[in-house]
């Protein structure tokens, strides 16, 4: 790896220095949670408290249509609105930068930071040529505007360098451990971040553990109280079906930032209050 690869950086989402040899890996084999059932119990009824998150639709179309090909069975229930517009598939360079932008901000800053970026630099060769204080100029507003403005140039130098143009779709065609691998090399770019690619650009079986997934899980008995978010995700990715993931995922993210009794922390967003909605998260609902 080239000097500018093994540059030093603060981790935007709580890499940590050593990582599971393997990816799929039990951290809890005898903690029975989640079953099938539960998890398409808990599914259903987030579902009908909130609908599916229309943020979530352009990927889940693409999902659907990647799985179309391939398998008769419906592999989960057609929630895509047919006039929701946004039909063009991103790059997976755009989502990957789409998330790094995310990272410890609100989803309306991020949206604004890379709206920001692509205004004042249309393509990634130019965020490339770009000096790094210009470039954190452009994501200002997204907040941790050096540590992201590194690790976006970070992830560019390595590519220029190791591949000779700025483009992941060659990870399209490698199985998801390749992709882990390949990600994983990229500074800055923690198990969080791999995961998130996986399943909303790569439309990859995959689930990604954010604070609001963590702690519903955590509070709902889903992993053990001690659990830690990386196996978290590893055990969570073992027992939750593969159909399931994208969905639950959504709506599990969506449900914490809107639950009072989910989470703990403030959100800008409107919240569901106990007047709003009784939480259907309780221990006698999701005990199947």
């Amino acid at each position: 790896m080239q000097k500018t690869c093994k540059r030093k950086q603060l981790q935007l989402d709580g890499r940590s220095q050593k990582t599971p040899k393997s990816t799929t890996e039990e951290p809890y084999p005898c903690h029975h949670r989640p079953t099938p059932e539960e998890c398409r119990a808990v599914r259903d009824k987030l579902l009908a408290l909130h609908g599916f998150p229309p943020e979530f639709l352009k990927y889940r179309r693409h999902r659907l249509i990647k799985m179309e090909p391939f398998s008769n069975k419906a592999q989960s229930e057609p929630l895509i609105n047919s006039e929701d517009g946004d039909h063009k598939e991103e790059s997976v360079l755009d989502g990957l930068i789409k998330i790094v932008l995310s990272q410890n901000t609100t989803e309306l800053n991020s949206q604004k930071a890379f709206a920001s970026l692509k205004s004042v630099f249309p393509t990634w060769e130019d965020v490339y040529a770009a000096e790094t204080k210009s470039l954190e100029n452009a994501i200002r507003c997204g907040g941790l505007a050096p540590r992201k403005a590194s690790c976006i140039k970070n992830v560019l130098s390595c590519l220029h360098e190791r591949k000779g143009k700025l483009c992941l779709e060659y990870l399209r065609d490698l199985s998801v451990d390749e992709i882990k691998s390949e990600l994983s090399n990229f500074k800055g770019v923690g198990p969080k971040t791999v995961a998130c690619v996986l399943m909303f650009n790569l439309q990859q079986d995959d689930f990604p553990v954010d604070t609001h997934v963590f702690e519903i899980a955590r509070a709902i008995g889903w992993v053990p109280a001690v659990a830690d978010r990386n196996k978290t995700y590893l055990h969570l990715n073992r027992r939750i079906p593969n159909e399931l993931k994208f969905d639950l995922n959504c709506l599990l993210y969506t449900h914490g930032k809107l639950c009072r009794k989910c989470t703990m922390k403030g959100s800008s967003q409107k919240k569901l209050t106990s007047k709003d909605c009784s939480c259907p998260l309780s221990v006698n609902v999701v005990k199947g």
